[in-house]
């Protein structure tokens, strides 16, 4: 069985000259005369199957979802999710690039990746723009988090005016922006920087006043129980992997993605990597 590996930056400028278009430059020189993976796989053995190498952009800072372990390992629900799939899909071979958050959707529209993920919701904003896979992974419910003895907070309105954090270019930011465009008193976005994970330090100390988080994140950044959600659901919706839009091969490349998924369902594998990672089965909407 082919096994998927860590890919870094320095790998991914030299090797990858076919997955899905990609085409990052090579530090050394000669990007641009090197084979491309699928040749590599023709040639090598004659009757050997084309496999087309995949680079898959993702983080190092999400708890639980995509992260660095003690023994320095990448792993994490979306990482083992997407080492899955590659397994079941015999004509790819995916390898990981990491970067930070905000950093994803740039590195897809150039060409550095060739799919996200990274628990991307699917929104209006978001489809404009990219291709989403059909076959949602994992079903999200954003609420707002403060710190547990706040009772001052339960809708947007009561954000108005505070100190709210949430990543640059994440679905909360979305939800954010787009309340300062529909309101005349701003909420005050403080985006969080690089792959900072001190979410509940910033709330319990009084740096920012709340966060916005999906309803099964909690309980991973926050261990100790320091904070709560508040409120009603600010938004729900389907988690999915991105791709380039109006790209033959990307289209292609998620079609594949979509029938691995569906048996990764059925079979079961799905809902025991959600609980084993994420500490709960938060696929049920998701296979609908």
């Amino acid at each position: 069985m082919k096994k998927t590996s860590l890919f870094t930056l320095g790998l991914a400028l030299t090797l990858v000259t076919a997955g899905c278009g990609s085409n990052g430059s090579n530090n050394n020189g000669g990007a641009e005369n090197a084979e491309p993976a699928s040749a590599n796989a023709a040639n090598s053995g004659g009757s050997a199957e084309k496999v087309t190498k995949i680079v898959v952009g993702t983080g190092t800072g999400f708890p639980q979802v995509c992260f660095i372990d003690e023994n320095g390992k990448l792993t994490g629900f979306d990482v083992e999710l997407v080492r899955e799939i590659d397994e079941r899909l015999p004509e790819y071979e995916f390898e990981f690039q990491t970067m930070e958050f905000a950093n994803l959707l740039l590195s897809l529209e150039t060409k550095k990746i060739d799919f996200v993920a990274h628990e991307m919701e699917q929104n209006p904003e978001r489809v404009e723009k990219y291709l989403f896979n059909k076959e949602p992974y994992a079903y999200w419910r954003n609420k707002i988090v403060v710190a547990k003895e706040n009772d001052s907070i339960q809708t947007l309105d009561d954000l108005a005016g505070k100190k709210v954090l949430t990543g640059a270019t994440s679905a909360a930011a979305q939800i954010l922006e787009n309340y300062n465009k529909e309101h005349d008193k701003d909420i005050n976005i403080v985006y969080q920087s690089g792959a900072a994970n001190d979410t509940v330090s910033q709330i319990t100390s009084g740096r920012v006043d709340a966060t916005i988080a999906a309803d099964f994140t909690l309980s991973l950044i926050d261990p100790q129980a320091k904070l709560k959600t508040t409120g009603d659901d600010l938004s729900a919706a389907d988690i999915l992997f991105v791709f380039r839009k109006d790209d033959a091969d990307s289209q292609k490349l998620s079609d594949a993605i979509d029938v691995a998924l569906k048996e990764i369902k059925a079979d079961g594998t799905l809902g025991k990597l959600s609980t084993e990672w994420l500490g709960g089965d938060f696929t049920a909407d998701a296979a609908k």
